[in-house]
C-alpha cells in the first residue's frame, strides 16, 4: 500500500503503547505457554503454541498444547517422534497440514532456530503472522503482529471504513507504526488479550478498555460496527458415502481403514473408505463388494473451511473371502487401537455412527471412546489457514 494511503495516527503512539502495556501487566491471561513476567520466553514453546493457535481458539488449544509438551518437551524430542504419533496426538484439532509441517519444522529447529522474522518465514508452516509473533515474543524483535484480535482492535481504534479483507494491508501498516521498539513481546500479547477479553466481537467492554480514550469508534458510540466486512458467500454442500466395515479376528474385531494422501484435505490422516465428496443432491457411489448385510447407519454432517459435508454412513460385517482390504487399499485395525490413531473428527463421527448401527457401542468401549471424542471438538475442520479471525479467543 502506498505510504500516502496510510492515515496519520491522531495521537502519539507512545500513549497507546504505555496504556496497553500497563493494562497487560495487571490483566494478562495465565496461559501455559506464557512465561512469568521478567522470565525469558522458550522459543520452542512459543513456536508450538503459535502453530496450534492458527485458526483455533485458546480454549481448544490448551489441552493439546499440554499433551504435546508433556510428551515432547523439546524440538529434538518432537523431531525424533514418528510422524503418525504426532498426527494421532493432533487428531481433532483441525488443519492437519499444521501437524505435518510441525513435525518437519521440528527437524529443522533441532540444528538451527532462526532468531528473526525473516528467517522464521523460511520454515515449514510458518507464515507472516506466525513469524512475527514468534520473533516478537521469543526474540524481542519489534515485528508487527496482526491476528484477528488485532485487526478488530485497530479497526475500532481508527474507525476504519475500509472493510475486511481489503483493510488488511492498511491495518498491517498501522500496526507497524504502533509497535514499540522495546518490549514488543508483551505488547503483542497485550493486543491479543485486549481483543480476546475486552474488545470482543460483540458487546465490547469499552469502559474497561485501556485505550478507550483514544478510540475513534468508541467516541462515536459505534464500536460494535467495526470492523466492517464484505458479506460472505454461502458455503456449498458436498455429499458422499462412508463405509464402516468390521470383521471378526479371533476373539476381537477389526475395522477397515486406509490412509489419505499426504497432499490435500486431511492429508496423511486415516479414514474409513468413502466415495468422492462431490456436489449434488445425493451421495454418489456404491457399497464395495465383499460384505453382506449393509445397514444405513445415519448421516454425518461436518463443516470444513470452504464447504459443508454430508456423509451417508453405511456399515457391514465382512464375511466373505474377497480381499476387500487390498481392493480398497486399506488395512484392518483392531477396534481397541482406534484411540491411538490419527483419525480426524469427521472420521471419528463416521466410525461411531457405523459401530452403533452394528451394535458395537457397548461391547467395545475403547473404540467408542475414540469415536465419541469427536463430539468434544469443534465441528469446523479446517484444511488450510485462510485468515486469523477464528483463533485466539
Amino acid at each position: 500500500m502506498p505510504k500516502s494511503h496510510i492515515p496519520e495516527i491522531p495521537f502519539a503512539p507512545v500513549r497507546f503503547q504505555l496504556a496497553l502495556l500497563k493494562w497487560y501487566a495487571g490483566s494478562r491471561r495465565d496461559l501455559p505457554w506464557r512465561t512469568k513476567p521478567g522470565d525469558k520466553a522458550d522459543p520452542y514453546r512459543v513456536w508450538l503454541s503459535e502453530i496450534m493457535l492458527q485458526q483455533t481458539t485458546v480454549k481448544a488449544v490448551i489441552p493439546y498444547y499440554e499433551k504435546f509438551i508433556a510428551k515432547w518437551p523439546t524440538a529434538a524430542a518432537l523431531a525424533t517422534a514418528p510422524r503418525d504419533e504426532v498426527l494421532a496426538a493432533w487428531a481433532g484439532l483441525g488443519y492437519y497440514a499444521r501437524a505435518r509441517n510441525l513435525h518437519a519444522c521440528a527437524q529443522v529447529l533441532v540444528t538451527s532456530f532462526p532468531l528473526n522474522e525473516a528467517g522464521l518465514r523460511q520454515l515449514p508452516g510458518i507464515g507472516a503472522y506466525t513469524a512475527a509473533a514468534i520473533a516478537a515474543i521469543a526474540f524481542g524483535e519489534p515485528a508487527a503482529v496482526v491476528d484477528g484480535n488485532v485487526e478488530r482492535v485497530l479497526a475500532r481504534l481508527f474507525a476504519l471504513d475500509t472493510p475486511l479483507p481489503s483493510a488488511k494491508p492498511l491495518i498491517k501498516a498501522l500496526a507497524a507504526k504502533l509497535t514499540p521498539a522495546s518490549n514488543p513481546g508483551d505488547y503483542a500479547q497485550g493486543m491479543m488479550d485486549l481483543g480476546a477479553t475486552v474488545c470482543t466481537p460483540r458487546a465490547p467492554s469499552c469502559k474497561l478498555c485501556p485505550a478507550g480514550h483514544l478510540c475513534a469508534a468508541h467516541a462515536r458510540g459505534m464500536a460494535e460496527r467495526y470492523p466492517l466486512r464484505v458479506p460472505k458467500s454461502r458455503k456449498p454442500v458436498r455429499r458422499g458415502m462412508a463405509f464402516v466395515i468390521v470383521r471378526k479376528n479371533g476373539t476381537g474385531y477389526n475395522v477397515l481403514l486406509r490412509r489419505r494422501p499426504d497432499k490435500g484435505l486431511l492429508g496423511g490422516m486415516m479414514e474409513v473408505p468413502s466415495t468422492e465428496w462431490a456436489g449434488g443432491e445425493s451421495a454418489v457411489g456404491n457399497a464395495p463388494n465383499g460384505s453382506a448385510g449393509w445397514k444405513f447407519a445415519g448421516m454425518v454432517k461436518h463443516t470444513f473451511t470452504h464447504f459443508h459435508l454430508e456423509l451417508d454412513v453405511v456399515a457391514a460385517k465382512y464375511n466373505r473371502h474377497v480381499k476387500i482390504a487390498e481392493a480398497l487399499d486399506g488395512e484392518w485395525i483392531p477396534l481397541e487401537k482406534l484411540a491411538a490413531l490419527a483419525l480426524p473428527a469427521v472420521m471419528q463421527k463416521a466410525i461411531k455412527t457405523g459401530l452403533s448401527a452394528l451394535s458395537f457401542e457397548t461391547t467395545h468401549s475403547s473404540a467408542g471412546s475414540a469415536a465419541s471424542s469427536a463430539s468434544n471438538v469443534s465441528t469446523v475442520e479446517r484444511s488450510a489457514r485462510p485468515s486469523t479471525k477464528a483463533g485466539r479467543k
